[in-house]
């Protein structure tokens, strides 16, 4: 049913298991861009909040797009935060500097710990920063508006993507060979799917995951 102009042609040689989850990067891809539209030219830093697969996407896309930046990642889990090797800096939320400063930042954590994540941001980011919110959230999230008016912030949200944010993403993949290695590292289980039970055991197998994606592998 998909109409073919809907439809991106993949590089020859991709790691379908990366391209399998071509959509969430698609996602973080479209962010950075409308980011990059309402956002004033201070780049220096850039925080990302979030030390799960969302957060992992995104701050390697803003390193690959902005090398020139340094990328500064916040989490909760020390271990989880190692993998973000390419990375600046990492910082424990519980452990950061009081001295810090941020040109702008991304917010990945969503849930309840959204509202949290949001007014760390707000007390670190520098006057006219710029706040990318992408952690979906099922509960409202105060925020310090004292603050964001104060320091006068700019903060959109983004959860989507569109063709051109595919077309514009496997260009990236094909200047940017180590991208995809970086990818393949959030690569969690790769599960064979023949009948009903593989696919049962594939869900129950991302749900107890603690980091990476979960890939079903389609067999007749």
């Amino acid at each position: 049913s998909m109409e073919p102009d809907r439809l991106v042609v993949l590089p020859e040689d991709i790691n379908l298991s990366v391209a399998a989850f071509t959509e969430i990067i698609s996602v973080s891809y479209h962010a950075i861009q409308r980011f990059l539209h309402f956002s004033h030219e201070r780049r220096n830093v850039i925080g990302v909040w979030g030390d799960g697969n969302l957060g992992y996407i995104t701050a390697l896309l803003l390193k690959t797009i902005l090398p020139d930046t340094k990328i500064y990642v916040f989490g909760v889990n020390e271990y989880k935060l190692h993998d973000f090797s390419f990375a600046d800096e990492i910082y424990l939320v519980s452990d950061i500097p009081e001295d810090l400063h941020l040109d702008h930042a991304f917010e990945c954590v969503g849930g309840a710990a959204s509202s949290k994540a949001i007014n760390q941001i707000i007390d670190y980011i520098n006057p006219e920063g710029t706040i990318s919110i992408m952690g979906v959230s099922e509960d409202l999230a105060p925020i310090n508006t004292r603050m964001v008016l104060e320091k006068g912030l700019r903060i959109f949200g983004s959860s989507r993507s569109g063709r051109e944010d595919f077309l514009g993403l496997i260009n990236l993949y094909r200047e940017n060979p180590d991208l995809l290695n970086q990818l393949e590292k959030i690569v969690g289980a790769e599960i064979r799917v023949t009948g009903i039970q593989d696919i049962i055991t594939a869900f129950e197998a991302d749900i107890h995951k603690i980091m990476g994606k979960t890939i079903m592998i389609w067999e007749n």
